[in-house]
């Protein structure tokens, strides 16, 4: 995936979101048992870009949390770990055909690109899937994820939610959009 231009962090913005990205760490161990703090902490501030991408996660609500390790090759993948789908990504269709397609009543942004100019991919469903494993998420709202070319080709785009204990994948024209309905990312660092 090719990295938008990350802006810079001021000092206070960088120091602020280590101290909220430690404390959430802390608060939620059952997301990443045997991870120390330490190695996130140092992975963070050798990749500014990143940095600013999960800015951008917490900015619009997703609440980024680690989430695992690739064993391959040691890094870490963070997810929206918000409650609900994140306040400040609802009301988007999935990606920019869908956005271009629509004759009226546009939203003004689309999953795709927002995850896009965060720096950030949005959640597989198997992703998805995983990390309702870790969390209840998705309980009131629901949330975009990637969708194989097969269904975006016929117009379709998937999403999935969390409804009477059971994790549901189900697909929408890609142009709706609905105030409870948003996306969650991930972020490798």
């Amino acid at each position: 995936m090719k990295m938008p231009k990350a802006k810079d962090l001021t000092a206070k913005q960088r120091d602020d979101l280590l101290k909220t990205l430690k404390a959430r760490f802390e608060a939620q161990m059952h997301r990443h048992a045997g991870v120390e703090w330490s190695a996130v902490r140092a992975r963070l501030e050798s990749n500014s870009a990143r940095l600013w991408s999960l800015s951008e996660m917490e900015q619009s609500g997703g609440e980024p949390d680690v989430v695992d390790v690739d064993a391959a090759t040691g890094e870490l993948i963070f997810m929206d770990c918000s409650a609900q789908s994140p306040k400040g990504r609802r009301s988007v269709c999935y990606d920019r055909e869908a956005l271009e397609a629509r004759k009226e009543h546009k939203p003004k942004n689309s999953a795709v690109e927002m995850a896009t100019t965060m720096g950030a991919t949005l959640l597989t469903a198997a992703e998805y899937r995983r990390l309702q494993e870790i969390d209840d998420v998705d309980t009131t709202t629901s949330s975009w994820v990637q969708t194989p070319d097969n269904v975006r080709k016929l117009g379709g785009a998937l999403f999935c939610d969390r409804r009477f204990d059971m994790v549901f994948v189900y697909h929408n024209g890609a142009e709706s959009y609905y105030a409870a309905r948003g996306f969650r990312c991930s972020l490798r660092v």
